[in-house]
């Protein structure tokens, strides 16, 4: 089942904006849980310059089923020209979490 399930993440530069990512998702079933990462400093070349800001990392559990259309969801919604998107296989983990989060993105 390990197999099934995935952790993506963006970052955003707002983090009302953060939260409203986590909370949409969510409440589409794309994800069965989300984490909002404490402040972090980000560095990254952007039009020819080093810029450097402040974000709130989103990770979001969900299953390689409903990660294309929480991709093409997360890409509607972000106000980035080019959000970070990356996806993270997950190798492990209790059963219980991981079945719960099969049935938290199951759609209806």
């Amino acid at each position: 089942m390990a197999n099934d399930i995935v952790i993506a993440q963006t970052t955003s530069d707002d983090e009302n904006q953060a939260k409203a990512l986590a909370r949409g998702a969510v409440e589409s079933k794309l994800a069965a849980g989300v984490h909002i990462d404490a402040p972090i400093t980000a560095f990254y070349w952007w039009k020819g310059k080093v810029e450097a800001a402040q974000e709130w990392r989103i990770s979001y559990m969900t299953t390689t089923d409903r990660l294309p259309a929480l991709e093409a969801w997360l890409h509607q919604k972000h106000p980035y020209d080019i959000p970070q998107w990356v996806t993270l296989p997950v190798t492990g983990g209790s059963e219980a979490y991981l079945s719960w989060v099969v049935e938290e993105t199951a759609q209806d």
